[in-house]
């Protein structure tokens, strides 16, 4: 726990970023206004360890292959902001010290994104918050199938307080940020990437349309899914993930929603690209709003 946290709170410049081992790493962008990105989670589905595996990866001491779900929280002005709640969410937030949310958007409707909705209810008693929750129509849906009892008619006391706010492909503001959602597809699911300012957030894909690529110029960071090396029907691999980044073109790329099938942190990381790095639970970054 001690490694741990020294991971996530040492603070160096880019300029350095390649002479440091990447879990003693806080990235800064240099411009007058900025907002923190946290990488709550960066596991796939069933995280890292898998459960009963044994392999080198799942049995790995070092701290950066631990993953939590995919997850990541903006914080602007001390407000802070949530991209996916997974099953680890509750976790998530008591790690980060989370106190207060200003709004929780969705990707898409899996499991492994949605699961830990449940425990907006700490936020809404301690501060007397309903949470404002933004998704499409489709994500809606799953919400109230799997969270049934929140959004019944007959309220049972002590559920989540929940509003669900519709979003669709054009630009939507919660709080401070503008969120532009950018399509892409999960084999044949339909699954929302964001920009928000100079940073944008795409996991759980394996197909960008081309129409989409506009929406990604001139970015400071982003981050992509790149579960394994080998082909998978909704997922990028690494390589995948490599030439999407190549040709997005951004200053940063961070992967995430890795798989223990990857590999370990630090042999993957030594052979990336510059300019490209794996994200990992943690981690913390500075960006240009």
């Amino acid at each position: 726990m001690q490694m741990y946290t020294k991971a996530i709170r040492n603070i160096i410049t880019i300029k350095k970023l390649n002479e440091m081992k990447l879990h003693r790493t806080k990235i800064y962008f240099r411009n007058f206004a900025h907002m923190t990105i946290t990488f709550l989670g960066t596991g796939t589905s069933q995280g890292v360890p898998l459960i009963a595996c044994r392999c080198p990866i799942c049995a790995s001491v070092d701290a950066r292959d631990k993953r939590l779900r995919s997850s990541v929280m903006i914080t602007v002005n001390k407000r802070n902001y949530v991209i996916d709640t997974g099953p680890d969410f509750r976790q998530q937030m008591l790690r980060e010290q989370v106190e207060s949310l200003e709004g929780i958007v969705f990707t898409h409707e899996h499991k492994d994104h949605i699961a830990g909705l449940d425990d907006v209810r700490a936020f809404n008693f301690i501060n007397n918050w309903r949470a404002q929750v933004y998704c499409t129509e489709q994500v809606a849906a799953a919400l109230k199938r799997e969270f049934a009892y929140a959004f019944s008619d007959r309220k049972y006391p002590g559920i989540p307080e929940i509003d669900l706010c519709i979003i669709d492909e054009r630009k939507f503001t919660v709080g401070e940020l503008e969120f532009l959602p950018i399509q892409v597809f999960h084999l044949h699911l339909p699954v929302f990437g964001f920009r928000i300012g100079n940073f944008a957030y795409i996991t759980d894909a394996n197909l960008i349309p081309e129409e989409e690529f506009e929406k990604l110029r001139g970015l400071e960071v982003v981050v992509l899914n790149a579960l394994r090396r080998e082909k998978h029907p909704s997922h990028f691999t690494l390589d995948e993930a490599v030439a999407i980044a190549n040709r997005i073109g951004a200053k940063q790329t961070w992967f995430t929603h890795i798989s223990h099938q990857l590999g370990l942190h630090e042999d993957v990381a030594r052979e990336l690209p510059a300019g490209m790095f794996l994200a990992y639970d943690g981690l913390k970054l500075e960006v240009g709003a």
